[in-house]
């Protein structure tokens, strides 16, 4: 792998077409590791001269803050600087000049920044829910498995098993166990497959670190957010639906919707939400959805707020990811919005940032959705630091409800032509 990706970059200094395999906008690590080992791949398998490059969908400036994917690299000894970023590669001018052949993994819908490049995408390789009305018309290969990593695993092993060096398998390993929560059968990410294909690499690699220990340690430098100030945890792999720009500048409407969780004392997963709003009608709207929700069903227990828009709950379904969390917003939002009188003819965009606890970066594409979709986009916001007894204890100065609440609405007047749903 590490040969590969010197080869990439050098690749980048000549004019030549170039096969890019891009990444959603969260660069969780799925999305990081599976753009790798697919290029590597598609590179090592070319019957042609093509050249195959991944390339991170953000900027080189925010990799740190994805700790878990900073962690793995420097375990597997794969130096940051052979990494390519989106902001080290021009794709709308490769594409203008017929350069560039795209292929999406851990995604299937561009954002609308990305439009122009959907006439480049050549194939499609996801693991959530199709959205059919925005897939690109090419070859998509989706299918609903833990982690995308165990669909790009499937795809060296079936194709060319003799290509998959130490590195690269150590990558798709990990990857793995951390998207299906070391495979934990009570928070239902792992399928037969996931399973299948960790235990195909324990079996060609016995050297491969002890599940537990790559999870845990994986899990460690993920929720390290030391450093981080208030708005980098709260942008953390923003998402974004689009829907009514022009009301909402108009209106200055702000929403943020926290989701997160937590292990308590005796490892069972415990999961937490919180929907801010200063607008009363749109939090009513946004947490009756969520309330009366049957599929899925949340479970939500109301639970004590100190602050007058704030509305929390206990969430007693903790297989309910932000994944599925997605649409139910999507369609508070399209309920609420439907009731209004909307200005024709303007852009329409509200965001949404939720929680990405443990679940991984591949977030559900919905109508609307924009893969980070998702902001300026940031990596996986941790666990809350409002929960007591959380990780972030020992690793954040004290901070209250309150003052989180109060830095929301400092960054939604700083932002007002825009409005957020937050989640991670």
């Amino acid at each position: 792998m590490e040969d590969y990706l010197q080869g990439c970059r050098a690749a980048l200094q000549e004019s030549q077409p170039l096969h890019v395999v891009l990444g959603n906008e969260a660069c969780d690590l799925d999305s990081m590791v599976s753009a790798l080992a697919l290029a590597f791949y598609l590179a090592k398998t070319s019957e042609t001269e093509d050249v195959f490059v991944p390339v991170l969908n953000i900027k080189r400036s925010e990799l740190p803050l994805r700790g878990d994917n900073v962690f793995l690299l420097q375990e597997i000894h794969i130096p940051e600087s052979l990494l390519i970023f989106r902001d080290e590669i021009d794709l709308h001018t490769l594409h203008q000049a017929g350069q560039l052949t795209l292929i999406l993994v851990d995604h299937h819908v561009l954002p609308r920044s990305d439009a122009a490049l959907e006439e480049a995408v050549a194939e499609v390789l996801d693991h959530r829910p199709i959205e059919q009305k925005r897939c690109p018309p090419c070859h998509v290969s989706v299918e609903l498995v833990g982690s995308c990593a165990t669909l790009v695993t499937e795809r060296i092993l079936q194709g060319a098993p003799e290509i998959l060096d130490r590195q690269t398998a150590a990558l798709l390993h990990a990857t793995i166990i951390l998207d299906c929560v070391n495979m934990d059968l009570k928070i239902g990410k792992a399928t037969p497959k996931d399973k299948k294909y960790v235990e195909k690499l324990e079996a060609l690699f016995t050297d491969l670190p002890k599940r537990n220990d790559i999870f845990d340690s994986l899990q460690k430098a993920k929720f390290d957010v030391s450093g981080l100030t208030t708005e980098q945890m709260l942008r953390k792999d923003q998402k974004t639906i689009f829907n009514t720009y022009a009301f909402c500048q108009a209106h200055s409407y702000d929403a943020l919707v926290a989701m997160t969780i937590f292990f308590n004392a005796h490892n069972e997963p415990v999961r937490q939400l919180a929907v801010f709003c200063p607008h009363a009608a749109l939090r009513t709207t946004i947490c009756g959805v969520l309330e009366r929700s049957h599929s899925p069903a949340l479970k939500l227990t109301p639970a004590p707020s100190t602050h007058p828009n704030v509305q929390a709950y206990l969430q007693g379904n903790t297989q309910v990811s932000r994944k599925k969390l997605l649409p139910l917003l999507q369609e508070a939002l399209s309920a609420y919005f439907d009731s209004m009188t909307i200005p024709s003819g303007h852009p329409e965009a509200a965001r949404e940032q939720v929680d990405k606890e443990s679940d991984r970066a591949g977030t559900s594409l919905i109508p609307g959705l924009s893969q980070d979709e998702e902001e300026p986009p940031l990596p996986p916001t941790p666990m809350n630091s409002l929960v007591d007894e959380c990780p972030l204890d020992q690793g954040l100065p004290k901070l209250s409800a309150e003052a989180i609440f109060e830095k929301c609405s400092q960054i939604s007047l700083s932002q007002s032509t825009a409005a957020f749903l937050s989640k991670k």
